[in-house]
């Protein structure tokens, strides 16, 4: 599990200062880094932690890990880009991880759209933003992740990135989403469809896309918008999907 040290070791990598804290055991480390940033904490603060009690996943689902072997921890973020890209910002941090899998573990890690991290199709990571607004400007966002280093058990189609340190995981993380995220802000939505592109197990494929207003869309997907919205094209055109789930279909299931 990540240690105090290994948190100022990250930071000091990419050359930011904040501050910390690692926790063995926690309810979640985004709750905690939410807190943390009401109460006025600085950009980049870290939170991590060894075991989740209660790990939150996306639409209200549960993030269950194996005590001591996955990779948790969260990032206090303040940006400046307006809150309709979030979502470009959760792939920014989505694309940053699959990197340093491939880099650090030798696993082919791949994003599924819009937050999974996948390693032959089984689910070995997932990244959770948590945001607040006011006057249409972020106060703060919460980036979460968690890898899990070995399967979970009980989880179906969960899977593990095999035990790596966990230190290098997060540096080499830091390290590219700190690259995605710093540079000119006009251009943050090319930088991220550059590199989210070239580990998409997504695009190319045919899916079926469930909506937020509870609807389905199915077509192939093509490409990723400059808010992270994914592009379809359909039988009756291009559609774009902002937010919900996504399920990789075979041709033949069209």
């Amino acid at each position: 599990m990540l240690t105090r040290d290994d948190l100022l070791a990250a930071l000091a990598a990419i050359r930011e200062s904040a501050p910390v804290r690692a926790d063995e055991v926690t309810g979640s480390t985004n709750a905690t880094a939410a807190a943390l940033a009401e109460e006025g904490a600085p950009e980049w603060t870290l939170v991590s932690a060894g075991h989740q009690t209660d790990g939150r996943g996306r639409l209200g689902r549960t993030w269950v890990d194996e005590p001591g072997k996955a990779l948790i921890v969260s990032t206090v973020l303040r940006p400046t880009v307006a809150p309709a890209r979030a979502g470009i910002l959760s792939l920014a941090a989505g694309a940053a991880m699959a990197e340093t899998i491939r880099e650090v573990a030798g696993r082919s890690a791949t994003c599924k759209w819009p937050n999974d991290l996948l390693v032959r199709d089984e689910k070995v990571g997932g990244i959770l933003l948590e945001t607040s607004v006011e006057r249409e400007a972020f106060r703060w966002v919460v980036l979460g992740v968690g890898v899990n280093l070995v399967a979970p058990a009980g989880v179906d189609g969960a899977g593990g990135i095999g035990e790596v340190g966990s230190r290098g995981l997060l540096i080499g993380f830091l390290q590219r989403f700190h690259d995605l995220y710093e540079g000119e802000e006009r251009e943050l939505p090319g930088r991220v469809r550059s590199s989210w592109l070239t580990v998409s197990s997504t695009i190319g494929r045919l899916v079926e896309a469930e909506t937020a207003a509870g609807g389905t869309i199915v077509g192939r997907a093509f490409g990723i918008d400059d808010f992270g919205g994914l592009l379809l094209s359909t039988d009756d055109g291009e559609r774009r999907v902002a937010f919900g789930e996504v399920a990789h279909l075979a041709d033949a299931d069209a």
